[in-house]
Formats: C-alpha cells, sequence, structure tokens
C-alpha cells in the first residue's frame, strides 16, 4: 500500500504542477506559462486610448465563452481538441478552476442567474467525496480523484459572496457545509495542503503559496480557535515566502517536512496570485505594488523570472496582466487598474472574421486557453 501510495502521489503532484493556473502542463524554455496562451506579444509601447469602461470587450469576450469555448460540462481547458489521455489537462476538458472563476465573475457582476446556473454546472460535473475533483475528461468519462485547494476555496469564496450580493441565505449554507469538508481533509495540525486524494485518504506535505487564499479562508466555518490558528499558520507562510524589496514576489512553495521554501523560477502567475491574496485582505506590500505597477507601465511583465528578479523570457501574457489589474483594484489603485487592463486589451482578438474573435489566444494555431480568457473576464468584472 505505501508503494502505490507513493506512486498515486507523484502522479497527482505532476498533474498539480501548473499549480495556480490549473491542470495544464507546466511549460519550460521559451514558451508561456502554465495555461497561458504563447502570442505574438505587441510591442512595449506607450497604452493606447481605449474605452475605459471596457463593457464593449467584456462582453465581445463573454460571447466568445459562452459560443466557442463552453461545452455541456462547462468552459473548455482549450479550444483546440485532443484526445484528453495525457497526465495535464488538455482540449476539451474542463476544470474546477474554470468553474470558479466563473462564478467569481457573475458575483462581482451582479448576474445572479449566471451564478446559479454556473455553480449548478460545477456540482453535478465536480462534486465528489472529499472535495471537488479538480478536473473532468467527457472523452474519458473521467473524474479526476483529487482536490485542489486554491479551487476549492474559490468555489467556497463565490459562494459566501453569493449569498451576501444576492441576499440567498441558501449559498451561505452550502459553503458552510463546503468549508466544513475542505477543513477536514485538506487541513492537517492547522496546516493548509494543497490537494486530498479521495481514493488514498492522504494529502501532499506541501503547500503552494499561491494556493493560500487568505480572504476564504478566514471565512470557513470552524471554531474561532481553529480558525485562528489555520490563519495564524498559512498568513504566516505566505508572507514569509517574500523575496526582497529589489524584486517583490513571493517563493513557490513550502516543505512542511523540511520546514523550508522552495523555487527552480518564479512564474509571475504564481507570484501575482500570491499578491492578489494579501491584497484582498489590506496585506500587500508596498514594494509589489511599485514594481508591478513599474512593469506594466513599461510593458514587461514578464512571465517568469530567477529568484534575484531577472527575465527569464519575454512572454507577457493575458492573464499576467489580468492579475496585475486585479491587484490594483484590491489594493485601491484604480490607475494600476485601467493600465493593466489596457495592456490586456492589446491582446483581445479583434478580426472580426476569426473564430478568436472576443477571446484571447493565439490565431495561428488556433488555441485558446480557459485560463487567460476567464482571468480577464474576472479582471474586468471588478470594473462594475
Amino acid at each position: 500500500m505505501t508503494s502505490k501510495r507513493s506512486a498515486a502521489t507523484l502522479l497527482v503532484l505532476s498533474l498539480l504542477l501548473a499549480s495556480c493556473s490549473g491542470g495544464k502542463e507546466a511549460a519550460t524554455g521559451p514558451t508561456a506559462t502554465a495555461g497561458e496562451t504563447v502570442t505574438a506579444s505587441p510591442s512595449p509601447s506607450a497604452i493606447t486610448s481605449r474605452s475605459t469602461d471596457n463593457r464593449i470587450e467584456r462582453q465581445e469576450l463573454s460571447t466568445f465563452i459562452a459560443k466557442q469555448l463552453t461545452g455541456p460540462y462547462g468552459v473548455y481547458t482549450n479550444l483546440l481538441e485532443t484526445d484528453e489521455s495525457g497526465e495535464a489537462a488538455s482540449g476539451h476538458e474542463v476544470l474546477s478552476e474554470s468553474a470558479s472563476l466563473l462564478m467569481s465573475a457573475a458575483v462581482l457582476a451582479g448576474d445572479k442567474e449566471q451564478f446559479a446556473g454556473q455553480w449548478a454546472l460545477a456540482q453535478q460535473t465536480f462534486d465528489m467525496e472529499g472535495g471537488f475533483s479538480y478536473r473532468y475528461s467527457p472523452k474519458q468519462q473521467k473524474q479526476y480523484p483529487v482536490n485542489a485547494a486554491v479551487d476549492d476555496l474559490r468555489l467556497i469564496g463565490a459562494l459566501y459572496e453569493a449569498g451576501e450580493v444576492f441576499d440567498e441565505p441558501a449559498y451561505t449554507e452550502q459553503a458552510d457545509k463546503y468549508a466544513e469538508r475542505f477543513y477536514d481533509n485538506n487541513v492537517k495540525e492547522g496546516y493548509m495542503h494543497d490537494f486530498y486524494d479521495k481514493n488514498y485518504k492522504t494529502t501532499n506535505n506541501f503547500v503552494t503559496l499561491c494556493y493560500i487564499d487568505l480572504g476564504t479562508l478566514r471565512k470557513l466555518s470552524i471554531s474561532s480557535e481553529l480558525r485562528g490558528i489555520l490563519m495564524h499558520n498559512m498568513d504566516g507562510i505566505l508572507e514569509g515566502g517574500y523575496l526582497s524589496d529589489s524584486f517583490p514576489f513571493y517563493e513557490t512553495r513550502f516543505d512542511y517536512h523540511t520546514g523550508a521554501y522552495s523555487s527552480e523560477n518564479i512564474n509571475t502567475v504564481e507570484s501575482l496570485l500570491s499578491i492578489l491574496h494579501l491584497a484582498e485582505t489590506g496585506q500587500q506590500k508596498p514594494a509589489s505594488i511599485r514594481y508591478i505597477k513599474e512593469q506594466v507601465a513599461a510593458g514587461t511583465l514578464y512571465g517568469q523570472y530567477s529568484r534575484e528578479g531577472k527575465p527569464l523570457n519575454d512572454i507577457r501574457s493575458t492573464a499576467i496582466y489580468a492579475l496585475a489589474a486585479m491587484i490594483g483594484a484590491e489594493a485601491g489603485d484604480e490607475s494600476l487598474y485601467q493600465a493593466a487592463i489596457a495592456r490586456m486589451n492589446e491582446f483581445q482578438i479583434r478580426d472580426a472574421d476569426s473564430p478568436l474573435f472576443g477571446g484571447f489566444g493565439n490565431t495561428d494555431t488556433g488555441q485558446a486557453y480557459s485560463f487567460d480568457n476567464l482571468m480577464a473576464l474576472l479582471a474586468y468584472s471588478y470594473s462594475h
């Protein structure tokens, strides 16, 4: 049993290596970071003037997602089909990540009907014993037996927000129920773990920092004593992963066995998600906001860096600028929000004859990833 459990854990780790951008294969070399589309990057010139409320851009993106990128089980991981048999999610497989992002966007937009529909579909597709499956393959008719803490927390957080925004106590009650399940399975001795495997009843031995959704953890329906312990531990781990004022990003993971942080390289999406979670609770570092603002203004916020802050590629992506915009919104920095949205808009497909019109993708290859498009939709929703 031990060897089987080890093998299963290794497999799950390979599936979740893409961390905060879904179950897609992590990139190596001069390509996009996980879940982002490689596109011909616009030159980092001065931001051109466009509409500031972005209602048209948001509507065109919503139409693309609904008509081109969505199937009966949810939003496709990638517009291009595959046989869905790889270790990483691909093609028309669907992710709980996508459901959680759509639900969050619906709450921000005040769209009660959209939220209800997405939540019903998410329950049907992903709910399982022990958590929400992070991935479902329609072709394989396979619900993967592990959750991803970051996505479970986003689903739970969206339910709490919906209960408040839509004045629906039933959503709050459901959030409480799933929050208790999350705590029972993904939290051990006061520390949160990345995933829970329902087949082996086990978790991994580390936490990926961008999984630490402080705002939702604060809302979990557990005793104040248990919540205090959990928040003290996870807040400390996230804040302790800060690299430096000169490169104000965050470490990738913290190992509970060794008590040490580790990062092969610094993926920008992951660090931005960590900063966003801090900003949502008013704990962002001023140096982080300044650095992001400078890089957005220059058009040089790249996909991956060394731990010392040296760019390792020149990839600029939709998701990166979407996250920068959300950080600006949460930090109360309207100029950062607008500048990042303008940068993000440079990637939107404007060719009305293209099947990708309104979306974010690569017109040469036909690829369009769920993560890029849904992060953009969420970023637009912050202006409502």
